[in-house]
């Protein structure tokens, strides 16, 4: 007898609610945190010009913690990038790194913090369990409804010269704390409420269709479906609805637990080149893909986009394949109704660029074998010419 076994782990501790914000101290001593002498702040202007930041800094100070504030991240971070951040973590001695701002940000915070730990570039740690050490202390603050990165193991950096984003993955870049404050959201833009919201979306529903796909991330997946289908047009046209803003938060973070669980599949293989070629952001590259490779993949995946269906609200009486067609056309919808572009014109990519394209994204070998159902070259070079002829 076969025996599968389904391995799951995530954020030590995670904090949720409108305002959770104010329990950093408390959560500090609770976590044996307290006596910290200096955490450096990672951000972006944005959460620096709306007052988190020193808001944050203002928290430390009550509990004798010194700080300093970096918004040297810049999105879609390079390995350049994130080894000059270091140096000036380095150059501060911090004890502990706090992450606030979107996935780019705390992805980096992520990566610094086992940089600080293990003697290995950056370069030494792509790839899957390659970092030997646990990182410093970790505190990571999403201010938007995307990655799910405060609660993955994962990390991903560009790679200009090669045009592609590549992952870091290891158990060792999940943080100590993670805090889900939608109040922290309402400011949002429509067009990151519309993009990290469809991107969150992806990472649930490939999640449930992947290979890899178990009891523990389909329960993830399937709430996470839920929560971001009942809000993110609610989020979108209404951001300043905290009720929206915080199932889109935690819609989010089970998308990620989902993907810690399974893993994503070709939709993130073929958006991480048109990334990191064409600087298309990434969950704009998602939720283009998505409906195309659904529909790709929807013969081997019936049953469960009927599951699917169901979740996101739709209650139309059919067989499995209208079902599927009927999720497929809602995805539609919904980026139409965000104003998600659907035309990789509008991005400079033409029809002589799809070879390289696809040849780039069948290397993704770590997603691409994770798909329901096996893609060629000449399959996934279909699915970007559908973005091409609409």
């Amino acid at each position: 007898m076969t025996t599968t076994h389904y391995h799951f782990q995530t954020a030590s501790h995670i904090v949720s609610g409108a305002h959770s914000l104010e329990l950093l101290g408390e959560k500090l001593d609770l976590l044996g945190l307290s006596g910290l002498t200096s955490i450096f702040i990672l951000t972006q202007p944005s959460i620096v010009s709306l007052g988190y930041a020193d808001q944050i800094k203002r928290k430390l100070e009550k509990k004798g913690i010194a700080s300093e504030i970096s918004t040297e991240i810049k999105p879609e971070p390079t390995e350049e990038n994130i080894e000059e951040v270091f140096q000036t973590f380095l150059k501060g001695e911090h004890d502990a790194i706090i992450g606030i701002g979107g996935g780019s940000v705390l992805d980096a915070a992520k990566i610094l913090a086992v940089l600080k730990t293990n003697d290995q570039p950056i370069s030494a740690l792509i790839g899957t369990n390659l970092v030997r050490k646990r990182g410093v202390p970790t505190i990571l603050i999403p201010t938007t409804s995307g990655t799910g990165s405060e609660v993955t193991p994962n990390a991903i950096v560009t790679f200009p010269e090669k045009e592609l984003k590549i992952g870091m993955v290891s158990p060792h870049l999940l943080p100590d704390l993670v805090i889900l404050d939608p109040a922290l959201t309402l400011n949002l833009p429509k067009s990151i409420t519309a993009a990290t919201g469809m991107d969150a979306f992806t990472h649930a529903l490939e999640s449930y269709i992947s290979n890899k796909a178990n009891p523990f991330s389909d329960m993830f997946a399937l709430e996470s479906m839920r929560l971001i289908s009942g809000s993110i047009q609610e989020a979108y046209h209404h951001g300043k609805n905290v009720k929206a803003r915080e199932d889109m938060l935690v819609g989010a973070m089970y998308g990620g637990m989902a993907l810690t669980s399974a893993g994503t599949a070709a939709v993130h293989a073929m958006a991480y080149p048109l990334g990191g070629k064409y600087k298309i952001s990434h969950g704009v590259a998602n939720s283009m893909l998505l409906p195309h490779v659904t529909a790709f993949n929807a013969d081997h995946i019936m049953d469960r986009l009927e599951n699917v269906a169901r979740v996101i609200g739709i209650e139309e009486a059919g067989s499995k394949h209208t079902l599927a067609e009927h999720v497929i056309h809602q995805i539609e919808e919904w980026t139409a109704d965000l104003h998600i572009p659907q035309h990789l014109k509008a991005f400079g990519v033409s029809k002589e660029d799809v070879p390289a394209l696809a040849e780039a994204a069948s290397e993704v070998k770590r997603l691409m074998d994770n798909n329901p159902k096996q893609m060629s070259v000449s399959d996934i070079e279909q699915v970007y010419m559908k973005l091409l002829d609409a």
